[in-house]
């Protein structure tokens, strides 16, 4: 099966982890037909010289680039315009897929022809793939992601493949700051979209304490408010279902950000 992948590139990114991010794709068991790359605005001297790099090494790169940032969900909405096949994979430009990871989910799509979305666990580690500190684990089966879908984020982005035509067919990515995932799989589970997530972990993603500073305070509460009314707009979830999410998220984004973390990496996780 012929296969894009789908990255967005901004200038905060670091040269490093940029580096090894582009190596872990380029060095698959089964490699991409194509990488689209997004310029999600001006990048610094540094990531322009090594796309220019990778460009001249690898010519299944191409790039897209954008004049201003545009934010996440508007630049992987454009990348995917120009993604030539209708299996896509994701990957964020500061994690490192395992040597194995497009070969897996190539092969559930080749033995499911139902599937639209195979995601698959990751490994949240700091520093260096040694130090690995919880691994996110979701749900196998369609019928009990949908469930887990009510309270959680069912499906890790930075490790997912899915059908192009089946994501265009729920909207695409659509603006919805800090949810633009999360926002897109409901929207492709109530359009009849089957997913499925492969028991092992496929992929490397970096982890801070910054990144759990990020999912508290006021800020991310009125957002993820934003989000869980959308949700019951959609009927996606019960009333009963609203007020459960309510309290249990709240809870998390108000405490202390090293609560917050043990829960993240010890409970929940």
């Amino acid at each position: 099966m012929r296969f894009s992948v789908l990255l967005s590139v901004y200038y905060k990114e670091s040269y490093s982890a940029f580096c090894k991010s582009l190596d872990s794709i380029f060095t698959q068991t089964t490699c991409p037909d194509e990488v689209i790359l997004v310029e999600d605005g001006p990048l610094g001297s540094d990531l322009n010289d090594i796309i220019s790099e990778y460009s001249a090494k690898y010519p299944t790169l191409k790039i897209i680039p954008l004049p201003t940032n545009q934010g996440l969900g508007k630049a992987l909405n454009e990348g995917l315009k120009h993604c030539s096949y209708d299996i896509v994979a994701r990957m964020d430009t500061d994690d490192i897929a395992k040597p194995d990871r497009f070969e897996k989910q190539l092969a559930v799509f080749e033995k499911y022809s139902d599937i639209d979305v195979v995601g698959a666990w990751i490994d949240e580690f700091e520093d260096d793939i040694s130090d690995v500190k919880s691994v996110r684990k979701l749900p196998e089966l369609p019928d009990d992601i949908r469930q887990f879908a009510k309270r959680r984020n069912p499906i890790n982005h930075p490790v997912v493949m899915f059908r192009k035509s089946a994501v265009l067919a729920a909207g695409g990515y659509q603006h919805f700051p800090l949810f633009e995932d999360y926002y897109l799989w409901i929207r492709m589970l109530m359009n009849g979209a089957k997913f499925y997530n492969i028991q092992e972990s496929l992929l490397y993603f970096r982890f801070s304490p910054e990144m759990f500073k990020r999912r508290g305070g006021w800020r991310y509460v009125i957002s993820e408010l934003h989000f869980l009314q959308k949700m019951r707009q959609m009927h996606f979830i019960s009333f009963s279902e609203f007020m459960q999410n309510l309290f249990v998220r709240f809870s998390i984004r108000l405490i202390p950000n090293s609560l917050r973390t043990i829960i993240y990496t010890k409970l929940i996780r």
